[in-house]
């Protein structure tokens, strides 16, 4: 397949967008593609900014032959991964689990979605 402009463009890639509480205004950004990023002051303008941004980053890469990251989508993930742990840590954690009443795979999620 020709990964050209036309199909960067046509992938959807996060958009993220922040409020710019010391300049005003706001910034929008996609995070899969470095440095593509855009300012606006009326937050109607952004989605055609960031689109404008994405077409000239995507020309500037295509030009001097930079690769371009493809966009992660949530369905590439399974939900599932291993770990490795120490043994000390793994009786800890099926104590806590168990004091908890539930399973070891619900108290890790607990504490990961914690942060």
């Amino acid at each position: 397949m020709n990964k050209d402009l036309n199909y960067y463009m046509n992938l959807r890639y996060k958009i993220e967008i922040t409020e710019d509480k010391e300049e005003g205004g706001y910034v929008f950004s996609c995070p899969e593609l470095p440095g593509c990023i855009t300012c606006v002051d009326r937050f109607e303008h952004g989605l055609e900014m960031i689109i404008d941004a994405k077409r000239e980053w995507f020309i500037a890469c295509l030009a001097d032959n930079t690769p371009i990251p493809e966009p992660n989508y949530i369905d590439d993930y399974s939900g599932q991964f291993k770990l490795r742990i120490p043994k000390s840590l793994h009786k800890s954690l099926a104590e806590r689990s168990k004091a908890e009443g539930i399973s070891m795979n619900q108290y890790c999620l607990y504490i990961l979605s914690r942060g």
